[in-house]
């Protein structure tokens, strides 16, 4: 082969290994690829791997569709009042879908974010902060910052760039002049000081508030106590009560039982007297207590002469029996 046909040869590789080495490129996983010719954006959109392009004609961007953050800098805001403050730092949380990367990047170009996320924070701001006070703005207020910032450019890219989310907003402390700064630091001491001072209090009164408590179950134990006592003390009078009536009640059965038979007992001997009390047995009873007495009294109503010495009981008797036949009348 002629010397000068290898030379041909050789540049014609290494010319080919040179265009495909700028032709081949690669896209990482979780980027998809958008590309130009001519400057106008065509429609292929490569997904991660390697790919072709024709060098020299077609430009290629990525575009990420994973999760990413937007960091927006020293945002300048003015208040109502109309002083200047400045926000270092707002992180931007965000996710752009693969289906709408190119009507996304047809319409606000490969760097969306700037138009709809950047200039849109900067925008939401300084509305926020016009209508409000620094006290707002900086004490009062500042809390809802993150998600008032968060619907609002949620609401505005459901409009203009459907497929492009934010999920979270991330505001920092805004800058202050030096001198209002000293006055809130000022100022949020003093508040320290009354929490303190508040929290003091409260503590106080949760104090005094438990030793009243503490009073009032004492009181409550000491007059359940008292009642307990006093309720034992009539359960104790009345079990008495009941005890003496009961000795009482029996006492009285006893006497009565007693009386009942004194009384049956006078009833029997009275019914036997009546049987026994008859003319001849008191006739008898009569001569029996004369033939006892041995004396012999003088008068004008009784015998005038006794006789002592009897040996035969019957001649006694007889005897006191002639004595009060001779009795005049």
């Amino acid at each position: 082969m002629p010397e000068g046909l290898v030379t041909f040869v050789a540049i014609a590789m290494a010319l080919i290994g040179v265009l495909a080495n700028f032709a081949l490129h690669k896209i990482d996983e979780g980027h998809v690829g958008v590309y130009y010719r001519g400057g106008a954006l065509l429609s292929q959109v490569s997904t991660p791997g390697f790919h072709m392009r024709i060098p020299g004609l077609t430009t290629f961007r990525v575009v990420q569709t994973t999760l990413q953050t937007d960091q927006v800098t020293n945002v300048p805001c003015g208040t109502s009042g109309g002083v200047m403050i400045y926000f270092d730092r707002i992180e931007v949380v965000n996710i752009l879908s693969a289906d709408a990367v190119y009507d996304i990047v047809k319409n606000y170009t490969a760097d969306y974010d700037k138009p709809l996320i950047f200039h849109k924070v900067h925008h939401e701001l300084n509305q926020f902060c016009s209508v409000h006070n620094l006290q707002d703005v900086y004490i009062d207020l500042f809390d809802q910052i993150d998600e008032n910032l968060k619907n609002a450019l949620q609401n505005d890219l459901e409009q203009l760039a459907p497929g492009l989310r934010v999920l979270s907003v991330r505001v920092t402390k805004p800058k202050i002049p030096d001198s209002i700064k000293r006055n809130y630091e000022l100022m949020e001491a003093e508040k320290t000081q009354l929490l303190i001072s508040t929290q003091r209090q409260k503590v106080v009164e949760k104090e005094s508030e438990t030793e009243r408590k503490k009073a009032v179950i004492e009181a409550e134990k000491e007059a359940l106590v008292s009642k307990i006592n006093f309720e034992k003390q009539i359960v104790e009078k009345e079990s008495l009560r009941k005890m003496a009536s009961i000795e009482d009640a029996m006492h009285l059965a006893r006497e009565k039982s007693r009386t009942d038979a004194s009384l049956y007992r006078i009833e029997r001997e009275a019914q036997a007297n009546a049987l026994l009390l008859q003319p001849e047995y008191l006739k008898l009873k009569e001569i029996e207590a004369l033939a006892a007495n041995r004396k012999v009294y003088f008068g004008p109503s009784i015998p005038t002469t006794f006789v002592e010495g009897l040996s035969d009981p019957s001649q006694e008797k007889l005897s006191v029996l002639n004595t009060q036949s001779k009795t005049p009348p």
